[in-house]
């Protein structure tokens, strides 16, 4: 069963047990998944690694809404954003340590050949798809920017 199979069948599941909050937030997850598949010229079923970045951007999306609304001290609102975006962490891979990530920037750096910071692309090119919705790429760039201008 494929991951949009799953969550409609969690939905499912999230309305006969009346969890507003699970069903109000897969059903905005499906409606993301919906609007990808039919922007373009023509509509396209997502494959699962596609649903996932779906899945990573609406997390962020929840992560960036729970800070803003804390900074202005709408704490009930940040509460809600946070719990949104732990239903949607439910679907996506288990994230990556920071250790992890800095393994795979050291390998990657090696594997380049990259020696500063003007080789940052070299190496985020490599690091992405290895990455993609198992770490959040302000923390990639970060660690490899801080390792090409350490130059270790």
């Amino acid at each position: 069963m494929g991951l949009k199979e799953t969550l409609k069948s969690d939905l499912t599941e999230a309305i006969r047990s009346s969890d507003k909050l699970v069903s109000g937030t897969i059903r905005m997850v499906l409606t993301a998944i919906t609007n990808e598949e039919v922007s373009g010229k023509e509509a396209r079923v997502l494959n699962d690694a596609e649903i996932i970045t779906v899945l990573s951007r609406e997390a962020k999306k929840r992560r960036e809404a729970a800070e803003e609304f804390a900074k202005a001290g709408r704490e009930d609102k940040a509460q809600e954003e946070k719990a949104e975006g732990e239903v949607i962490a439910r679907y996506l891979p288990a994230q990556m340590s920071e250790d992890e990530v800095k393994k795979l920037v050291a390998e990657a750096i090696a594997s380049t050949g990259a020696a500063g910071p003007a080789d940052m692309g070299k190496v985020m090119g490599v690091l992405k798809p290895l990455v993609a919705g198992k770490a959040d790429g302000g923390m990639v760039s970060t660690l490899v920017k801080a390792a090409l201008a350490g130059g270790n």
